[in-house]
């Protein structure tokens, strides 16, 4: 599961990284841009980082932390849509990514947790 998640939050954070390169040179859009561009990479970083972690419990922390840039994401990316920044065909491509990397997180956390249990 967890090369899964990691190979797909770092495909995401391509994603992010081009749409924020659109934003800026085609929308002249530079703030939301920014914020999407931090919390969308960071998902991969912190899934990364967890590799690594110190112990089970900091590992479950660092799933944690890339859950909620996760879902901060997921509201930059609706708000991109909403303000019409990207279009309904841009957002349909890039919401079940999001969604999916949402759901792989929120999976990964309970087993993690149900296995630090036993």
């Amino acid at each position: 599961m967890k090369n899964v998640l990691k190979n797909k939050s770092y495909q995401f954070a391509i994603r992010i990284v081009k749409l924020t390169k659109y934003l800026q040179e085609d929308k002249k859009e530079f703030i939301l841009s920014k914020q999407i561009l931090r919390s969308g990479t960071a998902i991969g970083a912190l899934i990364s980082e967890s590799e690594f972690a110190q112990s089970k419990p900091d590992f479950i922390s660092k799933l944690h932390i890339a859950l909620k840039e996760a879902n901060e994401t997921n509201y930059w990316i609706a708000l991109l849509r909403d303000s019409e920044y990207i279009n309904d065909k841009m957002h349909k491509s890039i919401e079940p990514e999001i969604k999916e990397l949402i759901s792989l997180l929120v999976s990964s956390i309970k087993t993690s947790k149900e296995n630090n249990a036993k």
